[in-house]
């Protein structure tokens, strides 16, 4: 894994969606809103995510202060993961985003009415 390095000197939306930045991130943030989950709850949640790119996404997420890993010493060994405050703050921030993107889904489904009708 190559960890991504941060210019200081960069828009500040640039910096918050190089720590987003994947296919699985914004939606596993999503997921861990709800409250702790084991990796075997995200993957069943997630159709299509493998086990390495699901590793992968919440090891970064971890090392970008995003996400909580928290091992418990019992057998079988137990991994819960979990929203930092850090994470909860960027989880917030993006719903307005969030919101935009379904009003623009939406216009785009309007559009395709227009032109489909046409």
């Amino acid at each position: 894994m190559t960890r991504r390095r941060q210019d200081p000197n960069v828009c500040g939306v640039t910096a918050a969606i190089a720590v987003i930045d994947g296919k699985w991130k914004t939606t596993l943030l999503w997921l861990l809103e709800s409250g702790p989950h084991r990796p075997a709850e995200l993957r069943r949640q997630l159709p299509g995510l493998t086990e390495k790119v699901l590793t992968e996404a919440l090891r970064e997420m971890v090392m970008d202060g995003l996400v909580r890993r928290e091992v418990y010493d019992v057998l079988p060994p137990k991994t819960v993961y979990s929203l930092t405050p850090f994470g909860r703050e960027l989880a917030e921030a993006l719903a307005p985003l969030s919101d935009w993107g379904h009003r623009r889904l939406e216009q785009l489904a309007g559009t395709q009415a227009i032109r489909s009708a046409s």
